[in-house]
């Protein structure tokens, strides 16, 4: 049962880094750029992706921590 906790643990980090990197990398984007072109939004696309990969990996680890803790 603790290797539940840890794979829920580190699925939530690792969605919490994938979050942050996103909104840390369109920032940056957005800043170089002063504008919003059709590459930028692409990339904002892309980078979407990530960040809603990012939330159901949060939502997975936080599944394996409680059952990690039930169990």
């Amino acid at each position: 049962m603790v290797s539940i906790l840890i794979t829920g643990i580190t699925l939530d980090v690792i969605g919490t880094v994938l979050i942050a990197y996103t909104a840390i990398r369109v920032h940056d984007r957005v800043r170089k750029e002063h504008t919003i072109d059709s590459r930028v939004m692409k990339e904002m696309g892309q980078e979407r992706t990530i960040g809603i990969t990012g939330v159901v990996l949060i939502i997975v680890g936080y599944i394996f921590q409680v059952l990690g803790l039930l169990a």
